[in-house]
């Protein structure tokens, strides 16, 4: 099951507490204290890796807690620290404070781990209470408490390519054509219903990764269909490829479909629609739907992409066009 939104609340260790002691041996009869610190409670750390592309497997836990640091020993022996807690997360992923809404950490590298809540310190034990008017102390300090915070987490998937389109534009075909991503297809909407990455064979030994989100309809932004909650797999790339629908069987016409799927983006976020994009006419199979295409490419005043992921004609093309503006693009890695 795909799951890109979680919260919980995580918890660093508690420290240990300082030990009470005094010396106790065979000629020592008034040995002084000798009471070891606690050791540090674990650091709740959060790792992004590429193990994982969703955060199902933290589902069904409302707290993660770090373990706590071990009391202090007698001799001054410190208790041990404790192990950090590490929760792996997929990159991409953002850690907000969910009671006060900002963002603590966008972990978008791959191991670049970040402390979410720190463990608490050990407490002294009572050696460091002596002094020359005080030499039997019998205090010492208990181990702090770790951090406590209310975190939400949010994936946003990271990919080269995005591909946006009406319900049964042939997004989820073009997928299985380019990369081994086995989405499901059928003749009816919305078979898509979750994001999925595929990485595709691009010129020479070069590859990029593609995300393909469920179709868009008209007021996806308003919460129609499925929404526009899966817009935001595709902040992160660098081109999206607008699939239209020429085919003769298509709803809408290709300049209507165009449109539905730019106001949307511009009614999610003016960012994404100014985003870098390449219109790919599907199903150009005969001679209506090439007559099709040209139209929509006259209309839009851009070049269009001519494929088929049936018969594999223009797949090619695809691949070099768009291998071309990543080798470009790559240059300046920047992502939002």
């Amino acid at each position: 099951m795909f799951v890109d939104e979680i919260e919980f609340t995580v918890r660093g260790g508690k420290g240990g507490s300082g030990c009470v002691s005094f010396l106790r041996e065979k000629f020592a009869m008034r040995g002084g204290p000798n009471g070891g610190d606690g050791g540090d409670g674990g650091d709740l750390v959060i790792l992004p890796t590429t193990h994982c592309n969703t955060l199902f497997h933290l589902t069904g836990r409302t707290l993660f807690a770090a373990p706590n640091g071990e009391q202090g020993y007698a001799k001054k022996c410190g208790g041990k620290n404790a192990e950090d807690l590490a929760i792996e997360v997929p990159e991409g992923t953002i850690v907000y404070d969910a009671e006060r809404g900002n963002v603590l950490k966008d972990l978008a590298k791959a191991n670049e781990s970040f402390i979410v809540a720190r463990g608490g310190l050990g407490g002294r034990g009572n050696s460091h209470f002596a002094t020359a008017t005080h030499r039997s102390p019998r205090e010492s300090e208990p181990g702090q408490d770790g951090e406590v915070r209310r975190v939400r987490l949010s994936l946003k998937l990271i990919a080269d390519v995005g591909l946006l389109g009406l319900p049964n534009a042939g997004k989820s075909t073009l997928l299985s054509k380019l990369t081994r991503a086995r989405p499901k297809i059928a003749d009816y909407p919305f078979t898509t219903l979750e994001p999925m990455l595929g990485i595709a064979q691009g010129m020479g030994d070069s590859t990029f990764v593609i995300a393909d989100i469920p179709g868009l309809i008209a007021g996806a932004h308003l919460g129609k269909g499925l929404g526009d909650k899966f817009l935001k797999h595709v902040e992160r790339t660098r081109l999206l490829l607008h699939l239209v629908d020429c085919g003769d069987l298509a709803l809408q016409t290709p300049a209507e479909a165009r449109t539905i799927i730019r106001a949307e983006l511009e009614g999610y976020s003016q960012e994404l629609a100014k985003r870098p994009q390449l219109i790919v006419a599907t199903k150009v199979e005969d001679e209506v739907s090439a007559a099709r295409a040209a139209e929509l490419e006259q209309q839009s005043g851009e070049s269009v992409i001519r494929i088929s992921s049936a018969t594999g004609n223009g797949l090619r093309d695809l691949i070099i066009a768009v291998s071309q503006f990543l080798l470009v693009a790559r240059a300046t890695p920047n992502r939002d």
